[in-house]
């Protein structure tokens, strides 16, 4: 078995962590992730899900479990049950309850919509986080703000050009990126988001139904922010219904302008996917500060 120091390894940590017996019969190799290895560790009677990556990505899987307690905690969205992290000298890993998935519904639909309304009225302090994370596997800078401008055009869009930059995406990205950073403040006349704790990674894949129909949030990069990004993530590649939209509004009403911030907010995962992957996402980043430039001249 492939890795198999490594799953000996977290099969004696998940007994250390729970005080639960578990006994290795298994590890079963599963698709779906860009980023990191995923496994289902096969017990005889309990499994677990496993993602693994190099050695010093063990920060971003601490993170990503601290976000999953965060969320377990507000008892209103269900999470996959956040195990442990740690690593090997091969190997970082994450520790999760393994969840097989159902069939989405109308009612599972809805019951997303309230519930994530419910996670965004958790009050927060500040906007920010207690820690650093990452976005797929960039990192994810939350230094703590009182204002939400500041914080979106410094630890979130100017961070990402600057990346960029580096990356050398360089001309009418950076150009029209400076104006629209020097102009952000237009876009928060007469609109006050308040700090919600955030998923801060909603798109349709980071979402699910269990056998028993309740919706499944996961893969988090938690801060705390304006709630309205979640929700304009959830627009940016599809995967979620008119029941969705309909129960959030229900639940809590959007603001007047969110047209508009939405696409400052999903800026924000265009920018990431273009220091990640490159292609065509420069074209679109810049066709988008164009767009948003024009709203305030």
């Amino acid at each position: 078995m492939k890795h198999t120091d490594t799953f000996n390894h977290i099969a004696g940590q998940i007994r250390t962590s729970l005080g639960e017996p578990f006994d290795l019969l298994s590890a079963q190799p599963l698709s779906g992730g860009d980023i990191n290895s995923a496994f289902r560790l096969q017990g005889h009677k309990r499994h677990y899900f496993v993602k693994l990556n190099r050695p010093q990505l063990l920060p971003m899987f601490t993170a990503e479990l601290a976000g999953l307690q965060e969320l377990a905690a507000t008892h209103t969205l269900r999470v996959p049950r956040p195990i442990l992290a740690g690593s090997t000298d091969e190997h970082a890993f994450l520790v999760l309850e393994y969840l097989d998935w159902g069939a989405g519904s109308p009612s599972a639909s809805r019951l997303l919509g309230q519930q994530l309304a419910q996670l965004h009225r958790q009050p927060q302090a500040y906007f920010g986080w207690h820690r650093d994370n990452t976005i797929g596997s960039t990192p994810q800078p939350n230094a703590g703000h009182t204002s939400w401008a500041d914080f979106w055009r410094e630890q979130r869009l100017g961070f990402q050009l600057q990346l960029a930059k580096i990356n050398g995406h360089n001309g009418r990205l950076q150009t029209l990126g400076e104006q629209l950073c020097g102009n952000l403040d237009a876009f928060f006349s007469g609109y006050r988001p308040i700090p919600s704790l955030l998923h801060g990674d909603l798109w349709g894949g980071n979402s699910a139904v269990d056998p028993q129909g309740r919706p499944v949030i996961f893969d988090p990069a938690c801060y705390y922010g304006d709630r309205e990004t979640d929700l304009a993530m959830t627009e940016l590649f599809g995967g979620f219904d008119h029941d969705f939209y309909a129960a959030y509004q229900s639940a809590w009403p959007l603001d007047q302008g969110f047209g508009t911030r939405k696409i400052l907010y999903n800026l924000y995962h265009i920018l990431n996917h273009l220091n990640l992957f490159g292609g065509g996402y420069g074209r679109q980043a810049e066709n988008m500060l164009a767009k948003l430039l024009a709203e305030i001249k």
